[in-house]
């Protein structure tokens, strides 16, 4: 594992590449001399200077873009959380591996590699209302699995999840970290009714009490209320960062995972972009939060990393206009 203790994985938050600003101003700069008004692309010309900025490169690529879906199961599910049973998530990753998922055909037609991995589906982590999901180990491993998955020579990653239960560690995460209350922070997940709302408010609300004394501490937070599949998904963010590799988050479970990466360094999650808000009702407001304004507002709250993926043809156009448009004197055409 690269990180063997809390305060290796500590030092690692906090020492953070802050990206290249001179490749970033040459995009600025080309993007200028494009035919078109300055400015007139809106977020496609930031989105370019972001990547160039993570890539470290004047004019970035898109070579190599996967998508990393990360699955784990959860022992909060005993407080009847979810509309599905626990086993659903390893149907789901046989689903993933046969091809029928919404999200190997958004892959595909991005142009994405597609990585599931499974996090000891088969070892639920334990209930948080009655234990820490994850000891400093379990939560380790956890993390350096996500962290080894990101290699330097991939271009662009998106991080996806697969996790009956998941959004209730998500919303207790977010709770701890930005405060207001668990009703604030908690959805219906996979379409709970009414009571299986309050029963996810009632669980979140014990495990903060019983977990009180980790609240001051992100890591801490991530290890006693979240999930294997969320503290990977935190590695593979981190990992991403000291790769230089730009990231787009997916939905209210991804950006949880990764929202602790920000509480510890104020530009942990600088590298990365919201592809979309989803419907899940804490998402908008933890974006709202960590700053990231969403590419996408679709209605999405499937999870898999399928919003994330969607928003790679976003980026996709984006370096297409970037690195293709003629400029005024390319063309011949006159300035203003």
């Amino acid at each position: 594992m690269p990180f063997k203790s809390l305060d290796e994985l500590r030092a690692a938050c906090l020492d953070l590449p802050t990206g290249s600003d001179s490749a970033a101003n040459a995009v600025a700069r080309r993007q200028d001399t494009l035919t078109k008004p300055q400015g007139s692309l809106g977020r496609l010309e930031t989105i370019a200077a972001w990547l160039a900025r993570w890539q470290g490169r004047d004019m970035p690529k898109l070579d190599r873009v996967k998508v990393f879906v990360f699955a784990g199961n959860h022992g909060v599910t005993a407080q009847g959380v979810s509309a599905f049973p626990s086993e659903v998530t390893v149907q789901m990753v046989a689903n993933f591996a046969g091809g029928g998922a919404a999200i190997n055909q958004l892959a595909r037609i991005a142009g994405a590699e597609l990585d599931v991995i499974p996090l000891d589906l088969d070892h639920p982590t334990g209930d948080f209302t009655q234990t820490a999901a994850m000891d400093e180990k379990a939560f380790l491993a956890a993390v350096s699995a996500g962290y080894d998955a990101v290699t330097k020579d991939l271009d662009l990653v998106c991080f996806g999840e697969m996790g009956i239960g998941n959004t209730t560690p998500a919303a207790a995460i977010s709770t701890a970290l930005f405060g207001g209350g668990a009703e604030k922070w908690t959805g219906r997940g996979t379409g709970v009714d009414d009571a299986g709302l309050k029963r996810k408010v009632t669980a979140i609300e014990a495990g903060l009490k019983r977990h009180a004394d980790a609240l001051s501490d992100p890591l801490k937070i991530a290890a006693a209320l979240g999930g294997r599949e969320l503290a990977a998904i935190f590695g593979a963010t981190l990992a991403a960062r000291r790769n230089n590799v730009p990231v787009l988050l997916d939905g209210f479970v991804c950006t949880a995972a990764a929202a602790p990466l920000a509480r510890l360094h104020p530009s942990g999650l600088a590298h990365t972009i919201a592809a979309h808000v989803s419907a899940e009702s804490g998402h908008r407001r933890l974006l709202e939060a960590l700053g990231l304004p969403p590419l996408l507002d679709l209605g999405m709250r499937l999870g898999e990393g399928s919003g994330a993926c969607l928003a790679v043809n976003i980026v996709r156009s984006a370096l297409e206009c970037h690195a293709r448009m003629a400029s005024f004197a390319e063309a011949g055409v006159s300035e203003k």
